[in-house]
């Protein structure tokens, strides 16, 4: 038995969707456990198809393989919909897609004041998708949220959204000067969406926890990163859940002793979205190399990704919080051509080199890298399938990283496509 968790490395978009379908293939269940639509998977079929999904596990796209929306996941319903239509348009089979009962609804108040909210913070803006994750986590915790399993009982449902919207509309009107939103079409709106999706509903923490005790193997996938998490993160750039290996435990009801593997999914540089302090950014041509080199337009939302240098410091804090075991490095393939390749080993703060990462926000807003400079390679890598295929400074690329990271490299992505990848450890054997 295998429960595997694949984690962002960095501040997300690190290639998550491509190893989670390589990895998809030896699983009976794979599970989305946290975040919401502001969050986006990129696969690449052996065919060529490309793939975006948002809240539709990766697994969907392996045959044979139940995807389960976690107890942790916050679900628009129609984009949800609008998701698993796409799929179906495409010729996917989505019968074995399930949603837990204890997922959180972001209903149409949860969108209008992320919105306005976001906008009325200027130039202190977090930088949110706007698609309303946030607010609803914020209900979540605040115990005013609506579940999944709310839609089975329309009474419940009506004194939840009512109760909500005597709150969120003077909110709205008084606050942000926008119109008050009417309670009984929020609650159709649902409920006429819920016709399409209830029949997915399911108690998923039990059904997980069966299939543990059987012995099939589960794979647990979180959107954005370690550096997003709420708690791990770059607050208040962060995100409003928890990506991080202990979020797969909460968000997916499976108890963490049962976890086997934990895989860190790090890009060979390192890139993220929204604001928030970036050490190793690149605001030159360089930068511009990478973004257009490796493609970093978000998948969700298409805005361009701040791209940099690859981060040791935040490589080693992601392997210490997590607990990870293994990592996947992906978009190696990038780096080809440049002569020499620099690499983020420490931070120099206010004259003070800095190994971890700093304690404090402000600290680490003034971080500075400390570069090594390694060798480059000018070869075409996409066809290596084995670490002897790739060139003798690309190899030593990935040894540093290693070494670097503390944490052993199972496999490196070469290409963007599934085949395109070189795997150095079996974690089924």
């Amino acid at each position: 038995m295998t429960v595997m968790v694949l984690i962002g490395a960095q501040w997300g978009d690190e290639g998550k969707g491509k190893a989670t379908d390589l990895y998809g293939e030896h699983v009976q269940w794979v599970v989305r456990y946290q975040g919401g639509n502001n969050a986006g998977h990129t696969v690449v079929r052996p065919d060529g198809q490309k793939f975006a999904l948002h809240l539709v596990p990766s697994g969907i796209l392996s045959p044979g393989v139940k995807n389960v929306i976690g107890n942790g996941v916050v679900i628009d319903p129609g984009v949800l919909l609008g998701e698993i239509g796409e799929l179906e348009e495409r010729g996917v089979n989505t019968s074995n897609l399930l949603i837990s009962a204890d997922a959180h609804l972001i209903m149409p108040y949860h969108v209008a004041i992320d919105k306005v909210s976001e906008r009325y913070l200027g130039k202190a803006r977090i930088g949110t998708t706007g698609r309303g994750i946030g607010p609803c986590y914020q209900d979540k915790i605040a115990r005013i949220g609506v579940r999944v399993q709310d839609v089975l009982d329309p009474s419940i449902l009506a004194q939840k959204v009512e109760a909500a919207l005597e709150q969120k509309n003077q909110m709205l009107v008084k606050i942000y000067n926008r119109k008050a939103l009417d309670a009984r079409q929020v609650i159709d709106t649902v409920l006429e969406q819920a016709e399409a999706f209830k029949h997915r509903i399911a108690d998923t923490r039990l059904l997980l926890g069966e299939a543990v005790a059987r012995g099939e193997n589960v794979l647990l996938e979180g959107g954005q990163g370690t550096l997003l998490d709420v708690d791990h993160g770059t607050y208040p750039f962060v995100t409003s859940s928890s990506p991080t290996a202990g979020g797969a435990a909460t968000g997916s009801g499976i108890g963490p002793t049962r976890i086997t593997t934990v895989v860190g999914i790090l890009k060979a540089y390192t890139t993220r979205v929204g604001s928030g302090p970036f050490p190793t950014e690149l605001l030159d041509e360089s930068g511009e190399f990478l973004r257009q080199a490796g493609h970093e337009f978000g998948v969700t939302t298409g805005r361009a990704r701040r791209c940099g240098w690859f981060d040791a410091v935040v490589a080693r804090y992601a392997t210490r919080v997590n607990g990870l075991t293994d990592l996947f490095i992906t978009k190696l393939d990038v780096l080809s051509s440049l002569e020499t390749v620099p690499v983020c080993v420490a931070y120099e703060v206010d004259g003070e080199r800095y190994d971890e990462m700093p304690m404090t926000q402000t600290a680490f807003h003034h971080a500075t890298p400390i570069y090594e400079q390694l060798p480059g390679w000018s070869e075409d890598i996409t066809g290596a399938r084995t670490l002897a295929d790739l060139p003798a400074a690309a190899r030593a690329y990935l040894d540093r990283i290693e070494e670097l990271s503390g944490t052993r490299i199972s496999a490196v992505g070469v290409g963007p496509g599934q085949d395109e990848t070189i795997e150095v450890n079996d974690l089924f054997g």
